[in-house]
C-alpha cells in the first residue's frame, strides 16, 4: 500500500498527509468510504491540525464529508485504483491496526510524522523472524515523501530512539540494510499476526501496507 500511495500521491505530500492516507485506504469500505476514529488521529498525533486532510483534499484523493459524528472523521476515497491495492477487508483493518502500532507505539512518533512513517515502512520490510530487513534508499525515499539524502539523518534518529539498531546503506548500489531491535515495537501478539498468509506482489512486506 505503501508503493500504491508513493505513486497516488503528489511528491510533495507530507509524511503526515501519507500517514492519514495509509489509514484510510486500510480502512475504507468497499464503496470507499472510511470513518477514522479520532483515537486514530491522536495515536498518530494528526489531531492537532486539519493540514493532512486539506493536502489529500486538494490532490483529490479523498474529500470530507460533512457532519461528521463527535468521535470519528468521514471521508470519501476518489481514487478507484485503491481498491484494487488492498486484499480482503479484515486482512486490511488488521493491517490498519498494525501500521497504527508501528507508528505510534515507538518514540518515533515524539519526533515528528516523517520518522513515524519511516518506522512503519522499516517495520514492513522486516523479516519477523531474523528483525532484518533490505531495500532501495530510493523506494524507501519516495515511500516516505522525502529524498533519498535526507534517510539518513532520519534512520540515526530512529535509531536514537531505540527502534533500529544499526543500519547501513551502499552509496554505488542505493541498497539499504537494517535491523529493528527486538522487542520494541514487535511483541509476540503482532509478530504472529504479521505472518498470517497473505499474498501480495513483490516486494512482500509482512503486512500489506
Amino acid at each position: 500500500m505503501l508503493s500504491y500511495l508513493a505513486a497516488a500521491l503528489p511528491a510533495g505530500t507530507s509524511a503526515a498527509a501519507r500517514l492519514l492516507a495509509l489509514q484510510c485506504a486500510l480502512r475504507m469500505n468497499t464503496r470507499m468510504q472510511v470513518r477514522l476514529p479520532k483515537g486514530v488521529l491522536r495515536s498518530l498525533r494528526l489531531n492537532t491540525t486539519p493540514d493532512p486532510w486539506r493536502e489529500l483534499e486538494q490532490a483529490r484523493w479523498l474529500r470530507t464529508v460533512p457532519g461528521n459524528a463527535a468521535n470519528e472523521i468521514a471521508a470519501e476515497l476518489l481514487d478507484v485504483t485503491v481498491l484494487g491495492q488492498a486484499p480482503a477487508r479484515p486482512d486490511r483493518r488488521h493491517a490498519a491496526d498494525w501500521a497504527l502500532r508501528a507508528g505510534s507505539s515507538c518514540a518515533a512518533g515524539a519526533i515528528g510524522a516523517l520518522p513515524q512513517l519511516a518506522s512503519v515502512y522499516l517495520t514492513a520490510h522486516t523479516d519477523p523472524e531474523s528483525s532484518s530487513g533490505l531495500g532501495e534508499l530510493d523506494q524507501m525515499a519516495r515511500a516516505c515523501g522525502t529524498q533519498p539524502a535526507e534517510l539518513p539523518a532520519i534512520l540515526d534518529r530512529l535509531v536514537a530512539t531505540g527502534l533500529l539498531g544499526s543500519w547501513q546503506a551502499c552509496p554505488a548500489s542505493g541498497d539499504l540494510q537494517w535491523t529493528l531491535v527486538r522487542g520494541t515495537e514487535i511483541n509476540g501478539r503482532t509478530r504472529a499476526a504479521r505472518q498470517r498468509p497473505i499474498r501480495w506482489a513483490t516486494p512482500k512486506p509482512a503486512w500489506p501496507v
